[in-house]
């Protein structure tokens, strides 16, 4: 081979690497999130047999069906249609849906005893095997249902459950799913044939004899047990994971570094708001709960102020309660920040609804926080999917709103400033002098506080700035005679 032909050879895997490189570890998770994707009626073998590594490429095909008991028809069919999100989410294909209007759901069978006919009809008809319940089902209607309809029955909360269980990625997300799935499935254990059958006890006819006799328990209650003792040990290493959580917390607060949390409805575009204010290069999918894991990433305002930026797991409409209590410590991250922003999404045909679903949970979380939270920051998301009419609806509704498109970049740059107007400043105001090998703490007076004026003279750096209590103590031996205390007082 010539020489000019190697270094083309060698151009062309440099450029390779370069590109490798430059994907982020989002892109990465994406595609390995849809490699496996299996398509429906491509499959030649008599006996589908294949291993199935991600529920997705299972395709349940199932049918849902909603009990409307309060709000409009609108909000009825949205409730439907985000149901139906959740199940291709979970990867299942939708055949058909069912609404029974109700003043409250038939306790029995959820949807009344005619409804299970027509339902049942309608499984049959669309070749479906699973059905999926708008609503928490109580053990009684889902063994009603199954035992009715010949199908798998599952409720939102088992989709929500089952979705958080596929995308949670970290050590942490993954205990607190598996504590929410247990706290679910305990009071709905149910067995069939043997599996109810006593371990010991009973009479001597039964072939178990001396030492067989009495009570005995059932393999439903030795599950049961065995189900809250997972339960302990997973409740006490979140607890231990929550303890770094808030040591990394207590570090970011000495230093003074303020901080924000981004919350809103899950696809609301909070993941892609992330990555344009401070490029994380975290997933971003188009589906529900596509991210679980809180991502926390350092970055500066306009005037220079670092601060942290933290990506929070999505809400819904009517969260499952178990996924609030095992997520606790995940969502104290809202309530120990500086500042919440709040991602609406602009073409969603309810966004009224999604402020109101996400605001109930924090008042949830904040509850146990002496009902404190911060102060709030809505930013209405994806402006470009949005029509005019709705955009002039918003602006009329949410007048204090900041409007972007985190996908084109529009009004970023305004959500910025806001961010930067909203976050607490330094409460000490300082003027130094600091000699030229302080070097190091001119940086930090830059990078953790605000600096009001700087001058540079033969003695060294002369600053006025606001700092943190921790900053100020370190200065203190560079202060000027006469220098403001403590929120500018002498």
């Amino acid at each position: 081979m010539t020489e000019p032909a190697l270094s083309t050879a060698a151009d062309e895997i440099l450029r390779e690497q370069r590109d490798a490189a430059e994907i982020t570890r989002g892109e990465f998770e994406l595609e390995e999130r849809t490699s496996l994707r299996r398509v429906a009626g491509l499959s030649t073998e008599l006996t589908d047999v294949t291993e199935v590594e991600y529920r997705q490429l299972r395709l349940e095909r199932v049918v849902l069906v909603g009990v409307w008991t309060e709000g409009s028809a609108e909000q009825a069919r949205a409730s439907l249609t985000e149901l139906a999100r959740l199940a291709e989410t979970a990867g299942s294909q939708v055949l058909d849906g069912l609404v029974q209007r109700r003043s409250r759901p038939d306790p029995a069978t959820f949807i009344g005893a005619g409804k299970v006919d027509e339902l049942r009809d309608a499984v049959l008809a669309a070749g479906a095997d699973t059905v999926i319940c708008d609503g928490e089902l109580s053990p009684g209607q889902l063994r009603q249902l199954e035992d009715k309809l010949k199908v798998k029955v599952i409720d939102r909360t088992a989709l929500i459950l089952d979705i958080f269980a596929q995308h949670a990625r970290s050590k942490d997300g993954k205990a607190q799913v598996e504590l929410a799935q247990l706290s679910y499935l305990l009071p709905r254990l149910r067995g069939w044939g043997e599996a109810l059958s006593r371990q010991v006890g009973g009479r001597a006819a039964g072939g178990v004899g001396i030492g067989g006799r009495g009570p005995g328990e059932t393999k439903i209650e030795l599950d049961r047990r065995r189900i809250r003792n997972r339960m302990s040990k997973l409740r006490r290493e979140i607890a231990g994971m929550k303890q770094v959580r808030e040591t990394q917390r207590g570090s970011r607060r000495r230093g003074g570094v303020p901080s924000a949390a981004i919350v809103g409805y899950t696809n609301a575009g909070k993941s892609s708001l992330l990555n344009a204010l401070t490029g994380a290069g975290v997933l971003v999918e188009d589906a529900l709960f596509a991210t679980l894991d809180p991502t926390t990433r350092r970055t500066s305002t306009t005037d220079g102020r670092t601060y942290t930026l933290t990506d929070t797991v999505g809400f819904v409409r009517h969260l499952p309660h178990q996924l609030v209590e095992a997520f606790r410590s995940t969502l104290e991250e809202t309530a120990d920040a500086d500042l919440l922003v709040h991602v609406v999404d602009a073409s969603d045909p309810l966004p009224e609804d999604q402020i109101k679903a996400v605001r109930q949970v924090l008042v949830e979380i904040g509850e146990e926080h002496e009902g404190v939270m911060p102060r709030e920051l809505l930013v209405v998301n994806k402006t470009d999917a949005a029509s005019d009419l709705q955009l002039a609806r918003l602006r009329h509704l949410l007048p204090e709103a900041v409007f972007v498109s985190a996908r084109r970049g529009d009004g970023v740059a305004k959500l910025r400033e806001r961010i930067a107007e909203l976050l607490p400043r330094p409460e000490v105001d300082v003027e130094l002098l600091l000699p030229y090998a302080q070097g190091s703490l001119v940086a930090r007076v830059h990078a953790e506080g605000e600096v009001l004026a700087e001058e540079h003279t033969p003695d060294g750096t002369r600053l006025h700035a606001r700092v943190g209590a921790e900053l100020a103590t370190a200065v203190l031996p560079f202060a000027l005679a006469g220098t403001p205390g403590e929120n500018g007082s002498a």
